[in-house]
């Protein structure tokens, strides 16, 4: 090939390619009972790109959390109404908010009461006054966590899920071949209403992230429930437990 001669290559088709959208911004609730300083945080943390919301205390911020449902609350400690830890408390205590990151803004400073946030629940602390750019790294850290739980959650929880399908399928079966669908003294137990409706969805085969968004919850919420359900029925498996709840009657 001579060196006038050139290879020519067919450009690139790049017609059909979609652009890529830009992750959403983190969406914060920030409850703060001082308008100065809620004021001044929340444009310090838009500017750093984050979606805030704010609330003027924890009874406020009890309704925001519940219509927002925030990858992060930001709170004070002292408010009147409800304070932090009352917030936090029922936040831990919510089927889709338990496992929503917290952060207590607060003057209080001292060891103790450091730790009595922590032991309540709380993910960080951090004493007033603060300076802006430990506020943001320490969201970004708390924020980044978060996802790489739920990331890994995930993972996990589509690991084996054909492998479950299948086995799920024999059991069904196998319980119908053999006439023993239902025990002929079936086992009684006290599930509450959302374990039995967990349990119903681990029996269609369906894994934690898919269960978590039919019932509208935290995958860290599905594995605590599906934690009990193994303690009360004594499985330790959840083909154990399908098996247990279809030759017990316990789903359909």
């Amino acid at each position: 090939m001579s060196q006038n001669e050139s290879i020519s290559r067919p450009e690139e088709d790049t017609s059909a390619e979609e652009p890529i959208s830009p992750p959403a911004p983190a969406r914060l609730l920030l409850v703060d009972d001082e308008p100065g300083l809620r004021t001044a945080v929340q444009a310090y943390l838009e500017d750093e790109g984050f979606d805030v919301t704010t609330a003027n205390d924890g009874e406020e911020g009890w309704v925001a959390a519940q219509e927002l449902i925030p990858d992060l609350v930001i709170s004070d400690v002292m408010m009147p109404r409800l304070d932090g830890y009352g917030l936090l408390k029922r936040l831990r205590g919510d089927e889709r908010l338990g496992g929503t990151p917290v952060i207590f803004l607060t003057a209080k400073g001292m060891t103790a009461d450091r730790i009595e946030g922590f032991q309540a629940g709380v993910d960080d602390y951090i004493p007033k006054p603060f300076d802006p750019d430990e506020l943001v790294a320490r969201v970004r850290n708390v924020v980044r966590r978060q996802e790489r739980l739920l990331a890994e959650a995930a993972r996990y929880a589509d690991a084996d899920i054909g492998q479950m399908a299948r086995q799920i399928t024999e059991i069904r079966s196998l319980l119908q071949q053999t006439g023993s669908h239902k025990s002929a003294t079936p086992a009684t137990h006290s599930f509450t209403p959302r374990e039995g409706s967990v349990l119903q969805l681990v029996a269609e085969g369906l894994m934690n992230k898919e269960i978590a968004r039919r019932l509208e919850t935290s995958i860290r919420n599905v594995e605590k429930y599906v934690s009990r359900l193994f303690t009360k029925t004594g499985t330790t498996s959840r083909t154990e437990l399908v098996r247990y709840a279809l030759e017990n009657g316990l789903v359909d």
